[in-house]
């Protein structure tokens, strides 16, 4: 009898699992911010006129504005982030330098610390000081894999594309859709999208989706409704 095929066991685990689920809860998070910051600029902008070309102007502005804030803080922070990095790698290259069985005390000490007896842990932080000491140390004391420090131009454009398409949505629906449709069927598809983002962004960290989705729905309609009260006083006081 044929013994069944077992599938390839390809699951990606540690590192780079983290890794993927935090690119992706930004992204998620990133077109939210889009999604409700635009919205509440371009249905303020309606509650004080109609006209299609203020609508645009006011919606490209707030995209543009939006997403390249997003990408410079991104860059930033995480051009700060892999600054650190680098600066701890430097810092353990020295130490292993000058004191290599100080480092190798501290290796087997963490690796202990992971529930391995006294004499495997000496052994396996021995194998790993022959190996490649400094990697060891960078992923097992501070938790950084050399070869994948954080990328400020990745983070940067995935915080500008991630932004962009969640502001597209609100822009295309109040400038597309005919006057006496389009705040009505736009405040129904932005909510029905925070929906999505706010169901996605608690299945990425593991948590109930049924709070994340009533706290960013509440927050978006919320943003809109004052948005649309200030614009709709403006334009009836003539401002």
């Amino acid at each position: 009898m044929t013994e069944p095929t077992q599938p390839p066991h390809d699951e990606p685990h540690g590192g780079a699992l983290g890794s993927r689920l935090n690119w992706l809860r930004a992204a998620v998070l990133g077109a939210n911010d889009g999604i409700v910051s635009t919205a509440g600029l371009v249905v303020g902008v309606a509650g004080a006129t109609s006209d299609r070309a203020a609508l645009l102007t006011a919606g490209l502005a707030g995209l543009l504005a939006g997403s390249m804030s997003m990408a410079a803080g991104e860059y930033v922070s995480v051009s700060t982030q892999r600054d650190s990095e680098r600066a701890a790698l430097a810092v353990e290259k020295r130490e292993l330098r000058e004191q290599p069985q100080a480092e190798l005390e501290e290796l087997t000490g963490l690796l202990e610390e992971r529930g391995l007896s006294r004499e495997v842990a000496r052994e396996a932080a021995e194998q790993y000081t022959a190996r490649d000491a400094l990697r060891a140390h960078a992923r097992v004391e501070l938790g950084i894999d050399p070869d994948e420090l954080s990328n400020p131009w990745h983070a940067a454009w995935a915080s500008f594309l991630a932004f962009t398409v969640g502001a597209l949505l609100p822009l295309l629906a109040i400038v597309l859709l005919p006057a006496d449709r389009r705040l009505p069927v736009t405040v129904a598809a932005v909510l029905a999208s925070l929906v999505l983002t706010g169901w996605s962004s608690a299945r990425l960290g593991a948590a109930a989706p049924g709070r994340a989705v009533l706290r960013n729905v509440a927050g978006g309609a919320l943003a809109m409704g004052v948005t649309y009260a200030v614009g709709t006083l403006l334009g009836a006081v003539g401002v």
